[in-house]
């Protein structure tokens, strides 16, 4: 995840190669957001190279470079929680935005991304933890073996998709819990394309 001031620091780097084909200098990125010293800028670049958005480029004057001209960085929706656990009615509301490279989690060019956070412990088994935002792609369609949200029978659940014998059901990662086998409807809302893991705030940089 980028903080706002990281995804700030990393538009600005971006559009000045873009422009005029260099990186900006420290004190070009000082001035142009404000910070207070270099010193500032300087753990933001050390936090955009070490989550991957930025390579330092060595016998370089300026040895910071993006990774990719590429880089499509975007803010995803949060919509509430879905539950990793037995089925409840998930809200659909905005809680938030998480901000990535669309690369990283292999988001499609075309598809519209989302978020949603988990809560419960269903999905243990596929290294999904209580607390993590998922990032999903709106999709209606899946194949056997995705992790998808779906609505079962009125109800948004994240689990699972596995088809056998033709008929699809709900398989959680996790033994205590049972499958779910759709008594009238499963309808898929989102195919899961990547997880972002919750972080102690102990943990957290400043920049």
């Amino acid at each position: 995840m980028l903080t706002p001031g990281q995804k700030n620091v990393l538009q600005f780097i971006q559009s000045e190669q873009r422009v005029k084909g260099i990186t900006p200098s420290t004190r070009e990125i000082q001035q142009h957001l404000g910070f207070a010293s270099q010193t500032s800028v300087m753990q933001y670049l050390a936090a955009l190279e070490r989550k991957g958005f930025l390579q330092r480029h060595a016998r370089k004057a300026r040895a910071l470079v993006t990774s990719g001209t590429k880089t499509r960085v975007a803010d995803i929706p949060i919509y509430g929680q879905i539950p990793a656990g037995m089925s409840v009615l998930a809200e659909q509301e905005v809680e938030g935005h998480v901000t990535l490279d669309l690369d990283s989690i292999n988001a499609s060019r075309t598809a519209r991304t989302f978020a949603l956070r988990v809560r419960g412990d269903s999905m243990i088994g596929a290294h999904i933890l209580d607390g993590d935002i998922v990032i999903l792609e709106d999709r209606q369609t899946a194949k056997s073996g995705d992790i998808v949200a779906a609505l079962i029978d009125g109800e948004t659940t994240l689990k699972r998709y596995v088809t056998e014998r033709g008929r699809p059901y709900l398989k959680a990662e996790n033994p205590a819990y049972p499958n779910l086998v759709p008594a009238q409807e499963l309808r898929i809302q989102g195919v899961m394309t990547s997880l972002v893991r919750k972080q102690s705030t102990a943990k957290r940089s400043s920049a």
